[in-house]
């Protein structure tokens, strides 16, 4: 299966599936449930993200690549809440945004899918009585934590050959051969998923 997961050895890293999954979705829920009518909100949001990647063995630049990945969504949250909103809720939501998508990505960057799974299949258990089948539950929760990483690392890719044929600022030439990454990244996801036996 498609992951992002980087080996390493920080605390991220060391830290059971389950706890860290918990701990970070804790962390986007307080970043996310923050009111817009303040600047600290941004700042706030800005530190939860350096907090999470400042520990030994993950690092700013780890940080900067996640942003950078996402540089096209995040200016398009900042122009829609610009005119819709105004500069301040545009600011603290794009910080905000961005806060959101780089700890969720935290998760992606440092668990195996595998590790995740197991961990989400343990949780669920209890919602059979309710018709739930907890591996199939589990394996949704997992493919959408790694969608919004690997999407922005093919928009990063597009960009980057774009770059290297001389376009430069086109959306519409970016959003085809987006488009054509997207679903190209959901065949490949759904050969995997038949290879192992899951329709």
């Amino acid at each position: 299966m498609v992951t992002l997961y980087r080996a390493g050895t920080s605390i991220w890293h060391r830290l059971p599936a389950g706890p860290k999954a918990v701990l970070l979705a804790v962390v986007v829920l307080a970043v996310s449930v923050l009111p817009a009518a303040h600047w600290w909100v941004a700042g706030a949001a800005a530190a939860a993200a350096l907090v999470c990647y400042g520990v030994p063995g993950i690092g700013m630049r780890c940080l900067r690549e996640q942003l950078w990945a996402t540089r096209w969504l995040l200016l398009v949250t900042a122009a829609g809440q610009l005119v819709l909103q105004g500069p301040r809720p545009a600011a603290v939501n794009t910080a905000r945004v961005a806060a959101v998508i780089t700890v969720a990505a935290l998760l992606a960057l440092t668990t195996r899918v595998t590790d995740l799974l197991d961990a989400i299949e343990r949780a669920l258990p209890p919602l059979q009585r309710l018709g739930v089948d907890p591996a199939r539950a589990a394996l949704l929760l997992s493919i959408t934590l790694t969608a919004i990483p690997a999407l922005a690392r093919t928009a990063a890719a597009v960009r980057e050959a774009q770059r290297a044929r001389g376009i430069r600022g086109s959306l519409r030439l970016f959003i085809v051969p987006f488009l054509v990454g997207a679903l190209k990244h959901a065949d490949e996801l759904g050969d995997a998923l038949t290879a192992r036996g899951i329709r």
